[in-house]
């Protein structure tokens, strides 16, 4: 099934790079560094050039943080939109949202996709994207509420548990009228799972792609790969591109990034291993 968001079509073997542009002060790795709109507009700029398919924008930290309500969260995200569909016409704009009283104006702006990354908290959302023809993401937390973390969370077996709650919620956002050529769905590492959870998922995520749903993943120095390595955020980068590569050997197709440059080259890289693109240049041994 190929995965249509605006003008990108992302097929069973492509790769596509999602860019992470966060409006917020308080972001745990680029700590509020895209706060001014010009910032934001830069790093949109910089993303595509160093080749990024998708562009998400975020007005709240996931985490726990100062209560940002619905209109301060369209103050954030709503000028990039706007200025990201002029600028851009070729980029598909991602709105990292739970809310969809934000979805409705982002999308009205000219947002693509819906980043739901809570689950379904705000129950108008899957309507909105029925609604509208927006894309949606199907999240997994495992019930937690919008920007908590886990405690003590566990599972008889996560990545069967995740796959069939991913299922079920794409099943019935597409019986609610969303495309199902705009339906993804992401095992959300990290929220509502411990490091060993993140790093089952990943280890097993050809089990999520054999859904038949295009998944996203979320990996970009995430908590799973600093305790994995004893590494803060700044220093996650290997880590998280080794991740990456695992998820695209296994077949995932989205992938949510700070550092696009450097994971564009990791995807081109498992892609040409694999076979589904060819070296950009094949001199050796033919001269």
């Amino acid at each position: 099934m190929t995965l249509t968001l605006g003008a990108l079509h992302v097929g069973p073997a492509d790769f596509a790079v999602m860019a992470i542009v966060n409006r917020t002060p308080d972001s745990f790795y680029d700590g509020g560094r895209n706060v001014e709109l010009s910032a934001a507009l830069d790093a949109v700029a910089r993303a595509v050039d160093d080749g990024a398919d998708i562009v998400d924008i975020g007005g709240v930290r996931a985490g726990y943080g100062p209560e940002v309500g619905v209109a301060e969260e369209l103050g954030r995200v709503l000028p990039v939109v706007s200025a990201v569909r002029e600028r851009f016409p070729q980029v598909a704009i991602s709105v990292d949202t739970w809310r969809a009283a934000v979805a409705e104006r982002v999308v009205a702006e000219g947002a693509d996709l819906l980043n739901d990354t809570w689950a379904g908290a705000d129950p108008e959302l899957v309507a909105l994207a029925a609604s509208t023809g927006a894309a949606l993401v199907c999240s997994h937390t495992g019930g937690l509420p919008p920007r908590t973390d886990p405690h003590r969370v566990s599972y008889d077996d996560v990545v069967a548990e995740v796959a069939a709650a991913l299922r079920g919620a794409a099943e019935r956002a597409v019986a609610a009228g969303v495309r199902r050529d705009g339906v993804l769905i992401d095992p959300t590492h990290d929220f509502g799972k411990n490091t060993r959870h993140s790093l089952e998922l990943t280890r097993r995520l050809d089990e999520l792609v054999a859904t038949g749903w295009p998944v996203l993943v979320a990996l970009s120095r995430k908590d799973f790969v600093g305790e994995t390595l004893d590494l803060p955020a700044g220093q996650r980068l290997s880590g998280t591109l080794a991740a990456t590569a695992i998820s695209a050997w296994h077949g995932a197709r989205v992938f949510r990034a700070h550092d696009v440059r450097e994971t564009r080259q990791v995807l081109d890289m498992v892609a040409s291993i694999r076979g589904t693109r060819p070296p950009a240049v094949a001199r050796r041994g033919l001269a």
